[in-house]
């Protein structure tokens, strides 16, 4: 007899629930999502939606967030857990708050009305890729428990645990991301993260600190230029915002832009098309945006600074980056993890010492993650095989004292190089921003100033959290 070959079992259809008051609205969408292959089921009230999710558990949920008995955003906490279950919110008003709540609940996008139908089919057509992204994020964060790493992010204490959360949660949508932290606390390695866990990760990751370039080449920059715009300009440019498109554009201490480019940034993030510098052509971009300060951006705008429209365009999902000093039980898994970078660059093997260990943790590390990356290094070039406690800097030893003076002041025994940074960025702080004004003050031309300013961004870049 002939060998009998089986039949190819067809690919299983993704389910859906759709809910919707309204009867015509319901009959239209549940139409579209079943014309993107979707099995669908439907309900008309929250009731009723919860009570099909007690038995079935659809890959999507669509739902209004109006219903007659309670407001749609309320299933996010019916969803089973665990779950892989996406929810997308569809709502009237075209509401910040509700988008960033919907967001922040674990919703994976949310759409207004009337629904924007090319929209809708690109979210479906994403679910399932979506899914596979959260199979990813939920290796990273097994990795977490073992190792103490997420991605390239290392600590294990309850904030970061809560700064993970708040990425895993935001990384798969398209939500343009609000950083916030002190200096050296690695809000661009945040920006990477959020990146490497979107359905972008595969286009690029393009980042610029938009307080260490000159206001006279920032928009060039950003939104490129022709050729012959202005002088020097002998071939055309393409800015970040093209160079990032499909990707992701980290906007580094993006409160320190100047004000006449706030504007211009602003028409951009509206319209989605920038204009070269001397052209006329406007160009589509596709970029999502990150955007980071280590102020208070509501100051900023209280200052004239910083627009508040552009601020609000930026904020829809903030998160703040926690300081070393507040991240229990981190130091010494931070401290292992530089030394052992140290040691495979100089095919050598040291370990610190329990001293050493101690007193790296009572210090209150105001220069965050980075300030600790530096005194590792330096212990690891004057010690020996044993890092001890006198190979640690004599501040480290010192502990916290009850009364620390300002982390940038001058202080005895700092070096040169940062005693000078210390001066550069305390003047410019005083000058409120004005980076003529403060290369006045300080007695250096403005082209030494951003010199300095674009290598403490360099530094910065290359810290790890």
């Amino acid at each position: 007899m002939p060998e009998t070959i089986p039949e190819t079992m067809p690919e299983e259809m993704p389910d859906a629930l759709v809910v919707e008051d309204d009867q015509h609205t319901l009959n239209a969408l549940a139409t579209l999502v079943e014309l993107e292959g979707f099995s669908v089921r439907t309900a008309r009230t929250l009731e009723a939606a919860a009570e099909s999710l007690q038995h079935f558990a659809p890959h999507v949920v669509l739902s209004d967030l109006h219903l007659p008995d309670g407001r749609g955003i309320e299933l996010l906490q019916k969803l089973p857990q665990p779950n892989n279950i996406e929810f997308i919110l569809i709502t009237g008003e075209a509401s910040v708050d509700t988008a960033v709540e919907a967001l922040r609940l674990g919703a994976y996008d949310y759409l207004t009305k009337p629904v924007d139908e090319p929209r809708l089919k690109a979210l479906l057509a994403n679910v399932n890729r979506t899914r596979d992204l959260k199979e990813e994020i939920s290796e990273l964060r097994g990795e977490l428990k073992s190792m103490g790493r997420f991605g390239s992010m290392i600590g294990t204490s309850a904030p970061m645990q809560e700064l993970y959360s708040l990425l895993e949660k935001v990384a798969p949508t398209n939500a343009t991301v609000f950083l916030k932290g002190e200096s050296g606390t690695g809000k661009e390695l945040a920006a990477e993260t959020v990146h490497q866990l979107s359905r972008r990760r595969r286009a690029r990751f393009v980042a610029v600190n938009c307080g260490a370039v000159s206001p006279t080449l920032i928009e060039s920059q950003l939104f490129g230029h022709e050729r012959g715009a202005f002088t020097g300009a002998d071939r055309q440019h393409r800015g970040l915002f093209e160079q990032a498109d499909g990707g992701t554009l980290f906007l580094d201490e993006v409160t320190e832009m100047p004000l006449d480019l706030q504007v211009k940034l602003l028409r951009v993030l509206e319209t989605n098309q920038v204009t070269r510098v001397g052209g006329q052509e406007t160009i589509p971009v596709d970029a999502r945006i990150v955007a980071a300060t280590n102020r208070d951006p509501f100051e900023a705008v209280a200052e004239g600074q910083f627009r508040e429209d552009l601020l609000y365009r930026l904020r829809v999902f903030p998160i703040d980056l926690p300081p070393l000093r507040l991240r229990s039980g981190d130091v010494e898994l931070l401290a292992d993890h530089f030394l052992k970078l140290n040691c495979q660059d100089s095919q050598q093997s040291k370990a610190f010492s329990q001293d050493a260990l101690n007193a790296l943790i009572k210090y209150p590390w105001h220069g965050n993650v980075r300030e600790l990356r530096n005194v590792v290094q330096r212990a690891f070039i004057v010690g020996g095989d044993t890092l001890e406690s006198k190979d640690l800097p004599p501040e480290i030893l010192q502990g916290a004292p009850k009364h620390r003076a300002n982390p940038r002041e001058l202080q005895p025994g700092m070096s040169i190089a940062e005693a000078e940074r210390v001066l550069i960025t305390t003047t410019l702080e005083a000058h409120k921003g004005d980076k003529k004004s403060a290369a006045e003050a300080l007695g250096i031309s403005l082209k030494t100033l951003y010199n300095r300013l674009n290598a403490y961004s360099q530094d910065a870049s290359e810290g790890v959290v």
